[in-house]
């Protein structure tokens, strides 16, 4: 049996709805295993084969939903627990159970604590309460994000559709997005609420995830996305606050963070690294544009994604559970197992030439629905690593002067 000091504590953001509690739920169906399904490195990218039930199993689990309504997280809370019931009452009906799920069920712990991204002092109070309560972090998955739709363009989505169906239910280019909007705090609300909010929430519980020093280490999860692109990122507005297109570069921007955050903790031989991964959900049939369409045309979206995924799309799972399938997995898998790559000099004569630097791990499954965990190839080019450089350098000094403005330290 694993040891209490051991056992995971996980925080999801966004963790009341949609993918964020698809990972919840996910999460419970794994752990309260003795032998996690997700956990297994039996995917083609895996570089080693054989794994003990030792470095993935646990017997207890803090799971913190980190939500913006405290009213909707305890109604999440209440339904994950229903849900822990149900698996345990599923193992004890099977010949030969031993007993493992209703021991994990009994130190298994649900809470909510309050975050709103788009305000960086309620980040803050997030952290301090997690610090104060928990003894460690061992993950962080961001989740939660935004993204300021205000309509569709019909024209072009019908054009995009005849074109490639697929692609029109993939990556979408026909959402009309708002401009200009500011949170609260004065930045970007995009970019606050889906990159700076969890940069700072990192920054802040940095030292806490490197108390998590088990065989397996502490990781942050960064929820990517397929629209995640730097067509139209234009560094001189790293805020968004100008972008048509804010969501896909608030995604582009986070792949860069984290890329850049992974090989800074890689770096650090002192001690086992907090690892930073990039996954894809895939397409999932969420609320996060339905306020855009009715009913009827919600019905035809829905239809539309298995339609893609009938024609061979592996990147509509469609239902959150199955898009949780690779930030389950990395949560669990022993990290010998994941893909690393050589550093790879950049192309002095053409900044733009990319190079593979990485990878970002997706959500799929076949025509059928069988989920399964994919990668895709993480391309940079010097340019983008100067766009990179740049941006951290924005996010260090904007959360240096929230620090103090709030009268905290400034840690490394």
């Amino acid at each position: 049996m694993s040891s209490p000091s051991s056992w995971p504590v996980i925080i999801v953001t966004g963790a009341n709805s949609g993918v964020g509690l698809g990972i919840c739920q996910r999460l419970l169906v794994q752990l309260i295993s003795n032998s996690p399904t997700d956990a297994q490195p039996y995917y083609d990218f895996h570089v080693e084969k054989t794994i003990t039930t030792d470095d993935t199993s646990f017997n207890g689990l803090t799971l913190i939903l980190a939500c913006r309504s405290r009213q909707r997280g305890e109604v999440a809370r209440e339904e994950l627990y229903q849900f822990a019931d149900q698996q345990v009452r599923r193992f004890e009906i099977l010949r030969g159970y031993d007993g493992y799920a209703k021991t994990f069920r009994k130190h298994l712990t649900i809470v909510v604590h309050t975050i709103d991204l788009s305000r960086i002092q309620t980040v803050f109070q997030f952290a301090d309460e997690v610090i104060k309560t928990y003894p460690y972090v061992s993950h962080l998955i961001c989740n939660a994000g935004v993204a300021s739709f205000v309509s569709i363009n019909w024209l072009l989505a019908i054009k995009q559709f005849i074109t490639d169906c697929v692609e029109s239910v993939t990556t979408p280019i026909y959402y009309t997005q708002e401009v200009g909007q500011v949170s609260q705090d004065g930045l970007g609300w995009v970019w606050q609420c889906n990159v700076f909010g969890h940069y700072v929430l990192f920054r802040a519980l940095k030292s806490h995830l490197a108390k998590y020093q088990t065989s397996t280490g502490p990781r942050v999860i960064w929820m990517s996305s397929h629209e995640s692109s730097p067509i139209h990122y234009d560094p001189t507005d790293w805020q968004l606050i100008k972008s048509a297109h804010s969501y896909e570069s608030s995604k582009f921007q986070m792949d860069l963070i984290a890329h850049q955050l992974d090989q800074e903790s890689l770096q650090d031989s002192d001690r086992l690294p907090t690892r930073h991964l990039i996954v894809l959900p895939g397409v999932a049939g969420t609320n996060f544009a339905n306020a855009l369409v009715g009913t009827i045309t919600s019905m035809c979206m829905f239809l539309a994604f298995y339609l893609a995924r009938f024609l061979g799309s592996p990147y509509h799972p469609i239902s959150a559970f199955k898009a949780a399938i690779s930030a389950a997995h990395l949560c669990s898998v022993p990290l010998a197992f994941l893909p690393t790559v050589s550093p790879t000099e950049f192309d002095d004569s053409d900044p733009a030439a990319t190079v593979e630097v990485g990878f970002r791990y997706v959500s799929e499954c076949d025509r059928w629905g069988k989920e399964r965990v994919g990668t895709m190839k993480l391309m940079r080019s010097k340019e983008h690593k100067e766009q990179c450089d740049d941006l951290m350098d924005h996010c260090n000094r904007l959360f240096a002067a929230f620090c103090e403005a709030e009268g905290r330290p400034v840690h490394s």
